[in-house]
């Protein structure tokens, strides 16, 4: 009995590799998404700010300033992540950087779809949706034209080989 056990049980496991053999990393979200998170993040505090200083929040300074700070440490949270997020692709497995990291084996996959918006890369980042054959799933976001087009590739033999199995 040289194959594990597992393997004999189940579907063969799928393997990917990027078409470089190295591999890929690259920006989750667009430098126009950055960009524009940035600017809402920081008109978020200005307009606050504004209100504060013009005597137009009311309620108790306690009670306004908390939740605002916390609608803002939640937005700084979210802005963060958005800012450094990095999708990596190797050879065995899938990762993103986010306020928790993601990650996802390849030779379980049972199931990928790209989203995307053609024409609308450059503001939404296309996103791979991917479920596992234990039902678990997970998407992930790149930016990174090459990254999009092993995305797309990801897909396309995923699809030929579960066909296949």
């Amino acid at each position: 009995m040289s194959e594990p056990l597992s393997q004999a049980l189940g579907p063969p496991a799928f393997r990917f590799h990027p078409a470089s053999g190295e591999p890929l990393q690259g920006a989750a979200f667009s430098p126009v998404f950055k960009l524009l998170t940035t600017a809402m993040l920081l008109g978020t505090a200005g307009w606050f700010a504004h209100l504060w200083l013009g005597g137009k929040v009311s309620g108790g300074a306690v009670s306004i300033l908390s939740w605002f700070l916390a609608a803002l440490g939640l937005m700084a949270c979210t802005w963060w992540s958005i800012v450094r997020s990095v999708t990596r692709l190797g050879a065995g497995e899938l990762t993103q950087t986010w306020l928790w990291h993601k990650k996802m084996a390849l030779r379980d996959l049972a199931y990928a779809k790209l989203i995307r918006v053609r024409g609308l890369d450059w503001l939404v980042a296309p996103r791979l949706y991917l479920r596992t054959l234990d039902g678990k799933f997970a998407v992930f976001h790149a930016a990174d034209p090459r990254m999009i087009a092993q995305f797309e590739r990801l897909v396309a033999q995923l699809k030929a080989f579960r066909r296949l199995s």
